[in-house]
Formats: structure tokens, sequence, C-alpha cells
């Protein structure tokens, strides 16, 4: 259980977290994570911290770090207090030169913080201050800190299982509720959220260990494909698994599927143990970038000449480990296919029966991108994740279901669903990575598509519907309405999840975007870069971003669509688009528009010559008076 304590200077916010967790912990150990850093001639903050250190029973264990989430890993099931966010957040931002205008300094800690917190299974208060009732300076830097910290909050409070807001030494609880300050109050309240050490420790002897499902064969891999042309990816038998929903928010189940077809992609949840969680992503090397920076610097051409060229090999070397780096040889493109029962509402200018009809265009090579991969050397792959209609049987070796629930009044997917469409996206990363794939591209195919990504953007930037709801495939002004009406109610439906990946595909994404999640998720994990395409895959980047805190940093965006809410959805990721060419067709083809750039990027690293090995001379060094 994790609770969320926050308040002003002096409120009492500490001394009421501390109670909460005297009165969970009884007599077991409690771990004190202090992350805020001392200064030395700050007088009258460390006597705030001394009367911090006397109040704390002995038997409790101060941790001084600023690595909390490391904390929180090491010990999985501890009693814990964090005191507080706030000052961890200053910290962090110290040791990241956040100060200086990047509001994203801290995204990867911030990310890998969420990430602990999410696997961790003990009991942890957390406290941070409400930005808007301390002090802060009236800058660049404190308006900066100010709205970090405002944006940490929420997600804390999004995250925790509860809240509560500390004033004159009173807690108000965020669900409305007053707390009273008296000791025993106090215990029964904390029992009553997070149960006594005593029963806690009963429950896990007496809970019974799960037995992980023997691991399917992949020893036949994925078909191999043609420049161009469609092939089809994976294989699994059939399996089910099941799992319970324990959000309070009981949302409505999506209507069950026929019980005559096959839905084989369901049994990919047995190859990982938590096909859900990823852990943290390893950055390409920091280290290759210097010298992928230093080599460019020797090549036949005055320095950043060939600008946005010369980023992208940097980019594509740190991410290979080498200088110059392996030719770019082998591209796949996996198309992710799926209805969405959203469209039958009207937020679209094609009914839902295109689909499947574009399969079918795709695997005859007559698709946008099937022309555009011919024309690069790609390979292009589809995966019928949950088309509404009947598909050649070999592209439905990973599917789910047919269509996914209406995401504006049910779920779209039940959360067995989710986690297997997760796992069949990772399935299909690690077979083409394993394949030979150095390069992988993600496309979307399905009517309707656009209304659960721009929910998904919407819901984990937090922006107003109407901001960032498009045109899509090029709706009237009445099907702009249906459809904006459509994003408002599932970023409704969807409000309490914004921090939770996996529920928020339930809720509101697909199986296609939740199999588009775990492919790009799984591709960083295996040290594969990425191109984005357009506003469907970016929203299922900003999921696997929080699936896979850090996975953004082996992505590259391809192109920038009309559709606002792409424009949010690489702003938030911190991604500028190779291309600008107002491209929105979808299926990966404005990311395989870009793939030449990509591609003359690394043969200028790999192939051009150097002043010394030229014989050309270099800039002139003069000095002046």
């Amino acid at each position: 259980m994790r609770s969320l304590i926050i308040g002003g200077n002096r409120s009492g916010k500490s001394a009421r977290a501390e109670a909460l967790i005297a009165a969970a912990a009884g007599s077991s150990e409690v771990l004190y994570v202090a992350p805020g850093l001392t200064s030395g001639d700050d007088n009258d903050f460390a006597e705030r911290v001394a009367a911090h250190q006397a109040r704390r029973p002995t038997s409790w264990r101060t941790i001084e770090t600023r690595d909390v989430s490391s904390v929180l890993r090491d010990n999985p099931d501890a009693f814990v207090l964090i005191d507080d966010l706030a000052a961890w957040l200053t910290s962090t931002l110290d040791a990241n030169l956040g100060w200086t205008g990047d509001r994203h300094a801290a995204d990867t800690e911030i990310d890998d913080l969420f990430a602990a917190l999410s696997e961790f299974r003990g009991t942890a208060v957390l406290v941070s201050a409400e930005v808007g009732l301390g002090v802060v300076a009236p800058t660049t830097s404190g308006r900066q800190f100010a709205d970090i910290l405002g944006a940490l909050n929420s997600r804390l409070a999004g995250e925790c299982d509860s809240a509560e807001f500390v004033v004159a030494g009173h807690a108000i609880a965020l669900d409305g509720r007053t707390h009273p300050s008296p000791a025993a109050a106090e215990r029964d309240d904390a029992v009553s959220r997070f149960g006594s050490a005593d029963a806690r420790h009963a429950a896990v002897d007496q809970e019974a260990v799960p037995q992980r499902p023997p691991r399917p064969d992949l020893s036949a891999g994925p078909l191999a494909g043609t420049a161009g042309t469609a092939t089809t990816v994976g294989t699994v038998a059939a399996a089910s698994t099941s799992s319970s929903n324990e959000d309070d928010s009981a949302p409505i189940s999506p209507d069950t599927q026929p019980s005559d077809e096959n839905f084989p992609g369901l049994g990919d949840a047995a190859l990982y143990d938590t096909p859900g969680r990823f852990g943290k992503v390893a950055q390409p090397d920091r280290n290759v970038s210097g010298q992928a920076l230093d080599h460019q610097a020797r090549l036949t051409k005055p320095a950043g000449s060939l600008g946005r060229l010369e980023d992208l090999a940097v980019w594509y070397s740190a991410c290979r480990g080498e200088v110059p780096p392996p030719p770019l040889a082998n591209t796949s493109v996996v198309v992710f296919a799926g209805d969405h029962g959203v469209a039958a509402h009207g937020v679209s200018a094609f009914p839902p029966e295109v689909t499947t009809q574009m399969v079918d265009n795709i695997l005859s090579g007559g698709a946008g991108v099937s022309v555009l991969a011919r024309q690069f050397g790609a390979t292009v792959k589809v995966a019928d994740m949950a088309v509404d209609g009947p598909t050649p049987e070999h592209t439905r070796r990973h599917k789910i279901r047919r269509s996914s629930g209406s995401l504006d009044r049910e779920d779209a997917l039940t959360q067995e669903e989710t986690l297997a469409a997760i796992a069949a996206g990772r399935r299909i990363a690690d077979e083409e990575i394993d394949a030979g794939a150095d390069l992988l591209i993600a496309g979307d195919l399905g009517i309707g598509n656009t209304t659960p990504a721009t929910v998904l953007i919407g819901t984990i930037t937090g922006l107003e519907p109407v901001t960032i709801v498009g045109r899509g495939t090029g709706i009237d002004d009445a099907g702009w309405m249906r459809k904006a009406a459509a994003v408002r109610d599932g970023m409704f439906r969807s409000r309490n999840v914004s921090r939770k990946p996996v529920e928020l595909l339930q809720r509101v994404g697909g199986a296609d975007l939740a199999a588009m999640a775990g492919f790009l998720a799984q591709a960083a994990l295996r040290k594969t870069p990425c191109i984005l395409d357009g506003v469907v895959v970016t929203s299922a980047a900003l999921v696997a971003d929080l699936l896979a805190p850090g996975a953004r940093g082996w992505w590259q965006a391809g192109h920038r669509s009309p559709e606002p809410a792409h424009t949010t959805g690489l702003t938030y990721l911190g991604l500028e688009p190779i291309i600008e060419g107002n491209l929105r067709l979808g299926e990966g083809s404005g990311a395989v528009t870009a793939l030449p750039i990509l591609q003359g990027a690394v043969a200028v690293i790999r192939e051009m010559a150097t002043f010394d090995a030229a014989g050309v001379s270099g800039k002139s060094e003069t000095s002046t008076d």
C-alpha cells in the first residue's frame, strides 16, 4: 500500500506521515528515507532535521540518499517513509543541471522512481510539499521547479492508494473525509488502510507461491520477409490465463468474444513472468556518443554542416555501441491491425470494414507503406491483433480478440487480454531482433484508431480534449464533435489511471495499441533503435515509456502529422521529427519515409573520408591580437 501526505511548510505533514507508518509497522523496522541534501551553513534547516531525528523511534533505520528507487527495489516488502520528495526533486534537479530551462532534465529519474513504486510490494508513506504553499522564487528556475513539482505531486496522487492534505496539523483525505489527530485514531486509521504488520505477515505466510507456466517453444522463429512484401509474425499455442482487476472503480467489462474463434495471442502472456513490467531501460552509450562526435569533427566538412544528419549518426552509433556503427541493413516494419468499438459511433470518415480490406492491400503490396518499403529496402509484416473481420490465418497468429470495446462507455479490453497483447508485442519484437533486424518500425492500421490514440495522449499529458482532437481520416464538423465527445468521455474514464500503463491500456487502449506499446518497450529493453510513425504509434510510445522508463532514448520521431495530439505527444517525449511532410496516412508510412535520411546519416559517418585520410587541410588556426 502507498499513501501520499502533502502539505505546506510547517503544516504537520511529517508528523502525520510518521504516525501513520508507525501505526502500520507496529514493532517492525521502518526505513526512514531522507532524500534531501543538507547545507552545512543552513542552521535553521539543520535544526529542523535534528527535530525530526529526535522524534524517530530508535528501532527505525535512517537512510540518507537521493537514490530512492534503489531503496524501494532493495527492500520490496518493507515499511518505508520517504520525507520528502520535494527535497528529492531539488537535489535531483541539482544533479542533472535542471535549473537552466530544460524541463525534462529530471525525467529519467522521475520515471524510474515511479517504476520502482509500481514494483514495490510493501507499505510506503510518501511526503511531499504542496507547491502553492511553499516559498518559490518568482524566477524562471522557480517557476520551472513549481511546474515540475506540481506534475510530480499529481503523478504521486495517481500512483498512491490514498492521498491526504495536511493543514494546521489536521489531515484531510482527498476524498473529503477529515482524519482527527489523536494517536489512537491515527493507529486505527493506519491499520484500516494498511493492515497491521502482524496481519500482513500472516497473509504473506499463507499466500501460495505462484508457479511459472511452461515457456512455449520459440525455436521456430519468425517467417522471413522480403523487401516491401508483407509476411507474418510469431505463433504460439493458445493458452488461457486469468487475473483479477483490483481497481476500485469497477470498470465495465467489454463484450465477450465469439466462442467459435481461436485467439492464439492470449497464450503469449505465458512467455513472460510479468508481461506488463520491464524495469529500468539502459540508455544508448554516452561514451560512444562522445566518440561519434569526435569522429564527425574529423570528417571532410565544416563542423555541423550536415545538420540533423550528424545528430542522427551520433544517436545511431550510441544505440549500436560503436563508431562507426554497423551498416543499417535490415529494417523491419510491423503493422499492428485492430478495430475499435468507438468507430461505430461516427468518429471516422470510413466504415470499419476498411480495416479488413486494407490488410489484404498491404499483403498484396499495394498499400502506401508497402510501396515505400520496397523503395527503401525494408520489410513489412502484418499482425492482426483485433480486426473485426476475416483475415488470412497467418496474420492471426497473435490475435487477441475481435475489435476492442467502445472506450467511451466500456473497457477496451479485459485485464487478461491487455497483458496478453503487451506480451504479444514483446514477442514480436524479440522475434524480429533475433532474426537480425537492426531497426524497427511499428505501423498502425484500424478505422477509428486515432480516437483511442488521442485519449491516451490526452490522459498522460493532462491536456483538454478539445485542444488535441484532430480530423483523423478527414471527418466533417459533426464527426469532429462526436469524436471530441468520445475523447472527453474516454479521458474521464481513465483519469485516475494516467500513470498506470496496464490499466490505462485496458480501459481506453485496444489490443493493437497494447501490442505496439509492448513492441516499443521490448525493443528498448533489447537495445534496438526504432523510428516512430504518427499519432497512433506515438500514443503507444507514451505508454511504452511508462511501462519501461527511459525507453524514449531508443526512438526517433519519423515525422509530425497534422493531428494536434501528435505534436503534443512528441513534445512530451522530447522528440523532434526527422521530416515535416504533413503526412497522415499511418501504416508506418511516415517513419518509412524518414528511413532514407537515417540511412544517409549512417552512410556518412561510415564512409565519409577524414581530413587526414583524404589529405585535405582542416580548418585554419588563426589568431588575432
